[in-house]
C-alpha cells in the first residue's frame, strides 16, 4: 500500500493515477470526498479529512509501504510560514508514529538554504524537520517553477493581452512538467530502493526565461507579440492580494522571486536532473484551456 498526500493536486493525482496503472494498491488523500471519487473509482482507498490532523494522518499513513508528502498550505492563510510549520509537523508526527520507512517529500530548489527565500523557507524547515526521524528513509524531490503555473496566467493574458510578474523577463531559470515528477515519484514509491537520505532535484529540459516561455505561448493562442511585462515587487504583491492571497502570502512570494532574480536560488544541470518533456509540448495544453475560458 502506498498513501498519496495532495492526491487531487498537480502532484499528487498524477502519482496516484500512475501508480494505479502500474497494479499499486493506492490510499488516496484529500480535503473533500468528492474531487477523490474519480480515483475511487480508478481503484484507489479514498480518505477525506483534515490534513493538518495528526490522528487523520497517522491512520492514513499506518501500514503504508511508502508515503508521498507535501505541505498543502493555504495561500489564503493570515500567516503563511506559521501554518507551513505546523502542518510540517503534523506529518512529520504522523510519519512517526504510523512507523513508516519510506518517505517521498515534494521540496523546491533552494530548499538548502534556510531563508531569504519566501515560501521555499518553510521547505527547508520541513527537510530539516523530517531528517530528524530516526527510522525513515527520505527522498527530497526539488524542482521549481511547473509549467502549470502558467493556467494562473490565462486571465492575466485573455483580459489584458499580456503576460506579467516580479521575475526578470530574461532570467532563465529551470521549469518542469509535474508529470515528469509524478514519474520520478512514483517509481521511488514502488522500487523503495535507498536508504537514508536522498536529494533530487527535477529542473526539467532546459532553464527557459518568462519572455521566452510567454512568446511560446502566444504563438500557440494565436497571439505571436504576446509580451511579457516585468511587475514590480510591490505591484506583484498588491496584484496577489487583489486575487484573493493573503499580505503574508503575497510577501513571501515577491520574496522569492526577488531570490531569483538576485540569483540567491540556483541549481546545476545535470543528466540526472533533467526531465523530458518540453514545455513547448504543454504550451498545447494552456491553449486549449485559453480557448476553453
Amino acid at each position: 500500500m502506498i498513501t498519496v498526500m495532495g492526491a487531487t493536486g498537480n502532484t499528487g493525482k498524477k502519482i496516484a493515477e500512475k501508480l494505479l496503472t502500474e497494479g499499486e494498491k493506492v490510499r488516496a488523500l484529500g480535503r473533500t470526498e468528492g474531487r477523490l471519487a474519480e480515483l475511487g473509482r480508478s481503484g484507489a482507498e479514498i480518505l477525506s479529512g483534515d490534513l493538518t490532523d495528526a490522528s487523520f494522518l497517522t491512520g492514513a499513513f499506518r501500514g503504508a509501504d511508502a508515503v508521498y508528502t507535501l505541505l498543502p498550505t493555504d495561500r489564503r492563510s493570515p500567516d503563511y510560514r506559521a501554518e507551513q510549520d505546523r502542518q510540517g509537523e503534523t506529518i512529520a508526527k504522523a510519519i512517526r508514529a504510523s512507523d513508516v520507512r519510506h518517505v517521498v517529500a515534494l521540496s523546491s530548489i533552494g530548499a538548502d538554504l534556510g531563508g531569504g527565500t519566501g515560501p521555499i523557507a518553510g521547505l527547508h524547515a520541513q527537510e530539516e524537520r523530517l531528517k530528524r526521524l530516526e527510522t525513515a528513509n527520505l527522498l527530497f524531490l526539488r524542482p521549481v517553477s511547473f509549467f502549470e503555473n502558467f493556467y494562473e496566467s490565462l486571465g492575466m493574458i485573455k483580459s489584458q493581452g499580456f503576460n506579467g510578474g516580479s521575475v526578470e523577463p530574461d532570467l532563465a531559470i529551470p521549469m518542469v512538467a509535474t508529470r515528469d515528477i509524478a514519474t520520478v515519484a512514483a517509481r521511488a514509491l514502488r522500487e523503495r530502493d535507498w536508504r537514508g537520505v536522498l536529494v533530487r532535484e527535477l529542473l526539467g529540459p532546459r532553464d527557459l526565461s518568462h519572455s521566452e516561455a510567454t512568446r511560446i505561448l502566444g504563438e500557440r493562442i494565436g497571439k505571436p507579440d504576446l509580451r511579457y511585462v516585468r511587475f514590480s515587487y510591490e505591484d506583484e504583491a498588491q496584484a496577489l492580494v487583489q486575487a484573493g492571497v493573503s499580505k503574508s502570502f503575497a510577501g513571501l512570494y515577491v520574496e522569492m522571486t526577488r531570490a531569483f532574480n538576485e540569483g540567491k536560488v540556483r541549481a546545476s544541470r545535470t543528466p540526472h536532473n533533467t526531465t523530458p518533456s518540453p514545455f513547448e509540448e504543454f504550451a498545447a495544453e494552456l491553449a486549449r484551456a485559453y480557448e476553453a475560458a
